[in-house]
């Protein structure tokens, strides 16, 4: 009941005029089946669009392009130039994951020559899909870590493949923020700078330093700000402390690749 609510206060006070989702639930507890079926009878006040690997939706000069949704995943890559992982020979699958999570929608936000890969909760098994045997991504400039950083989630094999810049992990005190996803993050080659919602409890010294992190306990809500431009520069702001930090447009002949259009 509490998250019936939760999805009625949601549609009461958020205006939505399009619902972008996988298609129907695969998960068969009560509870689940609930919340689908609360979800459905307030999408259908709007249009929905079902997500679809390589669709793309524009927002402005913002576009989206759906890599991974319902399980499935690009099928061409977003990128001119594609290279084979050498990272996938050393990849160790996980158990197969039955839940949601391994069939969220992921995208690639692209603001001109601007990069940046939200997977949503996209796991372990599914992530290495998109880099193996061929890195079908590219690299990015920012990588919001997967599934709040979980262990489930978070595989070198996608981490280190795309090069991220910059990444961004949206965890909480003690949800995700694993010191496992933490450690594969901070090893990226290239990485300038990792930033976290929250100091994660059971991390340890896989934490950033306090500079890095909003949130140092959980007695305040302040937020990681991202603001892009087109040419491929961007800074991040650590809200509680007031900080910037600004980062240049990828140099010259590391460029993320051209896309396909």
């Amino acid at each position: 009941m509490v998250r019936m609510r939760a999805v009625r206060s949601i549609f009461s006070t958020v205006p939505v005029t399009t619902f972008i989702d996988h298609g129907e639930t695969v998960e068969t507890t009560a509870d689940a089946k609930a919340l689908y079926s609360g979800y459905v009878k307030g999408r259908g006040r709007a249009r929905h669009m079902l997500a679809k690997p390589g669709a793309k939706i524009l927002l402005g000069e913002v576009e989206f392009t759906i890599v991974s949704a319902g399980g499935a995943h690009l099928a061409r890559p977003l990128v001119s130039s594609v290279n084979p992982n050498p990272l996938c020979a050393a990849f160790t699958a996980k158990d197969p994951d039955p839940s949601e999570n391994a069939r969220s929608v992921g995208t690639m936000i692209t603001y001109r020559n601007f990069r940046m890969l939200d997977l949503g909760d996209l796991t372990w098994n599914k992530e290495k899909e998109l880099v193996c045997p061929n890195n079908l991504l590219g690299q990015v400039d920012v990588y919001l870590t997967t599934h709040h950083g979980l262990e489930q989630s978070g595989a070198p094999v996608l981490v280190h493949a795309i090069r991220p810049r910059v990444a961004i992990m949206n965890n909480g005190p003690t949800k995700g923020g694993s010191a496992e996803a933490m450690r594969a993050v901070r090893s990226a080659p290239g990485l300038q700078d990792f930033w976290q919602l929250h100091y994660a409890e059971n991390a340890g010294d896989a934490n950033m330093p306090p500079a890095m992190i909003a949130n140092v306990d959980d007695s305040g809500a302040h937020a990681i700000r991202l603001s892009a431009r087109r040419d491929g520069s961007f800074s991040v702001t650590n809200e509680r402390t007031g900080e910037t930090r600004s980062y240049k447009p990828r140099p010259r002949g590391q460029s993320a690749g051209a896309s396909i259009r």
